[in-house]
């Protein structure tokens, strides 16, 4: 299940890169707001929809996949399933 954690991580951070060069393709100053100050980037991707919807949603995937991965290790962690 880290392993799950990782790669969901690891895809989220690819998707966030990949989002960022799309932004800075449009303009410098898409790219230093998105950078910078985070809900630029989610502006960003309304206004840009067709440039950034595969970066977005791949990135939507790895955090959803982290948040799955998260809950799953609660859960066996609650359970007692985990050693410390």
């Amino acid at each position: 299940m880290i392993g799950l954690l990782y790669l969901g991580g690891l895809i989220s951070l690819i998707g966030g890169i990949w989002l960022l060069v799309v932004a800075f393709k449009q303009s410098v100053w898409w790219g230093l707001g998105s950078l910078f100050i985070g809900p630029v980037a989610l502006v960003f991707v309304i206004l840009h929809w067709q440039d950034s919807k595969k970066p977005f949603l791949i990135s939507l995937a790895g955090t959803l996949l982290c948040l799955f991965a998260a809950w799953k290790l609660s859960t066996v962690a609650s359970m007692g399933g985990m050693s410390t």
